[in-house]
């Protein structure tokens, strides 16, 4: 029996971070031979202070002694806190070593981890239960007619395939498109809605010299080669004909130097920042040496960093009629946030309040690549999850965790990436996780389960290495696997756009060709359609709490069960090398690789998955 552990309700109710207004119960379980004689509660703000909350021995049970307390926290916050007692051996305190548990130490240790949130946090219903969809418009469908004259310095590809050649030491093709646009993405709005999609994230649509338009140029003006504004509206409108929401990329640490701000080139009549102190842009950037040495994003010149809390900038980002709230009114359903860990608090704070005054069902998702809740970064505790800034964060950290477990048999890493980001997060953030397996940013999910590693490879390389006939076997196998344990995982699945079709590339610019229209794997594509179709079906996926049944080597299983407690599906997937099987009553809905379900047996040979429905809700199916 454990002294305490932060994952069991017998000793900490409720799970998990809780709002201001939540009492939380706290119970310890020391050995009666330690013959404790005080126990105390020290929690440390993250921000400063302690408290410290004496718990009173309730009862006895077997060979150890009850402790318990109540404790609520007075502001939204990160808090820390460790048990000291004092015993016949002297003080001692209980620190954790690993999931949740807590050990015994002579002095303080590693602390648990309590998240702390508003009490008005609220995300958005809309997104929860769904399936999203990322789109790098560039390369997703291309459609009617193009500008009769291209900005200056593009170059538009008058075919649809293959990238260029990128060679070794060569420039980095930045200035090459292939033309896809909001008409194309219209086009296949079908085509999502019957793989069961729900929302899109979209790469940045506004004004870029570059194709996939991180470099902003204009962020009041759609790219003319994506469209009109007009052309975005009707898309969004199209796109929520069909029960299917659009959420867009801000861009908002840095701007392009080819920009109407900074104008470095002078494409644009209006002196920017570059060409001038007076301008009404210079003082949103920062400049060692006006005009030629500014500070840029990674130090890449043609990406000069703004100051996101300067008064003019923060009023044009996020003031009345400013670009937040200008794409929200031209149709969009909310923000993804590019490098919201380079976004300082006083900005997220005001975008937040302008988004919500503006649509309190729009939603704001950070990019952020580790545990957003006590992420640091540029020295800062950040508070992205306490409920003045982000709804939610792309999930990068159990991406890691199934690649991890597919690529080496062992669940082990997963499981701990699952509870510890349940055990971190409200469970709004939770219910709206952007659940990804690959994005614009990483190798294309086949390359990462079936692929060489790149690491170390030059460009020809990654651009001529496709998989082998035996690679892309196993990679389709094991995408199987990862698409079904991220389709039941709480959160929200967002597919990156040709995933579901068995797309293959290492990362930029191999993870972002043209979608293969025509030449798509369609077994693959049913698999997909098969797992958005049951998750839509489920009561449990919307907001269902989850439940770890098996995690060990190459077998893992969860389920899912309703706020009602009546309907409940599992996941379980065998990524080992050998057969296993577990106990399950209920009815098989899914399979693949050969699992299989008899008198209350779940049979799962190697590289094997299967999707199983209890309750009210397997009888509809």
């Amino acid at each position: 029996m454990s002294i305490y552990d932060s994952r069991n309700s017998e000793f900490k109710s409720p799970f998990g971070a809780v709002s201001t207004d939540t009492k939380i119960q706290f119970h310890i379980h020391p050995e009666r031979n330690l013959s404790v004689y005080a126990a105390r509660l020290i929690f440390e703000h993250d921000g400063g202070g302690q408290t410290v909350t004496e718990l009173n021995r309730t009862a006895a049970k077997d060979n150890f002694d009850i402790f318990e307390c109540e404790y609520s926290a007075g502001e939204p916050g990160l808090y820390f806190y460790s048990f000291e007692l004092e015993t016949q051996y002297g003080r001692r305190y209980i620190c954790p070593i690993t999931r949740g548990t807590g050990e015994l130490f002579n002095d303080k240790q590693r602390l648990f981890q309590l998240t702390v949130f508003d009490p008005e946090f609220k995300t958005p219903s809309w997104l929860k239960g769904g399936v999203m969809y990322q789109i790098f418009p560039d390369r997703f469908c291309r459609m009617g007619e193009f500008p009769a004259a291209l900005p200056e310095g593009r170059e538009l590809l008058d075919y649809w395939g293959d990238l260029p050649a990128q060679h070794e030491g060569g420039k980095y093709c930045g200035n090459l498109y292939f033309g896809g646009n909001f008409k194309g993405i219209a086009s296949k709005l079908d085509y999502l809605k019957s793989i069961g999609i729900t929302s899109i994230y979209l790469n940045p649509i506004v004004e870029s010299h570059s194709y996939h338009r991180y470099h902003t140029a204009d962020y009041m003006k759609t790219d003319p080669l994506l469209g009109s504004t007009e052309d975005f509206k009707d898309f969004c409108s199209l796109a929520r004909d069909r029960g299917i929401s659009v959420i867009i990329d801000g861009v908002f640490s840095h701007t392009g130097a080819d920009s109407i701000y900074f104008n470095r080139y002078g494409r644009y009549s209006e002196p920017g920042a570059y060409q001038s102190k007076d301008s009404k842009y210079y003082e949103w950037y920062d400049f060692e040496n006006w005009p030629d040495k500014y500070r840029c994003w990674w130090d890449i010149i043609d990406l000069p960093n703004v100051d996101e809390v300067n008064p003019s900038y923060l009023s044009f980002i996020t003031g009345k009629n400013g670009v937040a709230e200008h794409w929200l009114n031209s149709g969009a359903s909310g923000w993804r946030l590019d490098v919201a860990d380079e976004l300082p608090d006083g900005f997220l704070d005001a975008l937040r309040a302008r988004v919500k005054q503006s649509d309190p069902n729009a939603v704001i998702i950070g990019e952020v690549w580790e545990d957003a809740s006590n992420k640091i970064s540029y020295g800062q505790r950040r508070r992205y999850l306490q409920g003045a800034q982000l709804d939610s964060v792309m999930n990068y950290p159990w991406r890691g965790g199934i690649i991890d477990y597919l690529t080496k048999g062992d669940c082990g890493s997963l499981a701990e990436s699952i509870m510890s980001i349940l055990e971190n997060y409200p469970k709004q953030s939770v219910d709206t996780l952007m659940n990804i397996l690959g994005t614009h940013d990483t190798a294309r999910l086949i390359t990462c389960l079936a692929g060489e590693r790149g690491d170390g490879k030059n460009i020809e390389w990654k651009q001529n290495t496709r998989l082998n006939e035996w690679q892309r076997a196993l990679g389709l196998s094991l995408v199987r696997l990862a698409g079904a344990i991220q389709f039941f995982l709480p959160g929200v699945p967002c597919v990156y756009y040709g995933d579901e079709v068995g797309m293959e590339g290492y990362e930029d610019p191999f993870n972002r060709q043209c979608f293969p229209w025509g030449h798509e794997d369609s077994g693959l594509l049913d698999w997909f359609s098969a797992l958005a179709k049951l998750r839509s079906s489920c009561p449990a996926m919307k907001q269902g709490g989850y439940r770890q049944l098996e995690a060990r080597g190459g077998l893992f299983a969860f389920s899912r069960t309703g706020e009602n407690g009546c309907d409940e599906v599992i996941c379980a997937v065998n990524a080992g090398g050998g057969f296993d099987k577990m106990p399950i009553d209920g009815r098989l809905c899914l399979s693949f690789g050969g699992a299989e379900l008899h008198d209350n047996q779940l049979e799962l040979p190697q590289k094997s998955c299967a999707i199983i429905a209890i309750g009210n809700w397997a009888d509809s199916l």
